[in-house]
């Protein structure tokens, strides 16, 4: 199978170090966005300190984004969905965009069995 020469060569194509939107690691929420179509509306992200925090089932769900700078920095709205439950009655600016640590996805539980905060 030419598999793994064709992923070899394509590797080799690649700048040494990927841009922010083509890194699968987490980033900051407008490089997470930048790396979906349509600047990742319908997207769900959650802050990354939210799972280690054992707090599981929340997201926001983009409904609109601005960016700037190939998706270093910029605007988004959404929806909060906290736990399960849909806490925003309309599409309301996401704060923390710079601030904190994103991914794309929703939080799950990382804390383990016991520990207490």
């Amino acid at each position: 199978m030419a598999t793994p020469f064709v992923a070899k060569a394509l590797q080799k194509l690649l700048p040494k170090t990927l841009p922010p939107s083509l890194s699968a690691k987490p980033g900051n929420l407008y490089q997470v966005l930048a790396r979906y179509p349509r600047d990742g509306v319908g997207q769900h992200v959650y802050q990354t300190r939210w799972s280690s925090k054992g707090i599981e089932g929340c997201y926001w769900q983009i409904t609109r984004a601005s960016l700037k700078h190939d998706g270093a920095h910029g605007k988004a709205w959404g929806r909060l969905i906290w736990r399960g439950k849909d806490v925003s009655p309309h599409e309301e600016r996401i704060k923390g965009g710079l601030k904190y640590t994103w991914s794309q996805g929703v939080s799950q539980n990382q804390r383990p069995r016991g520990s207490q905060s």
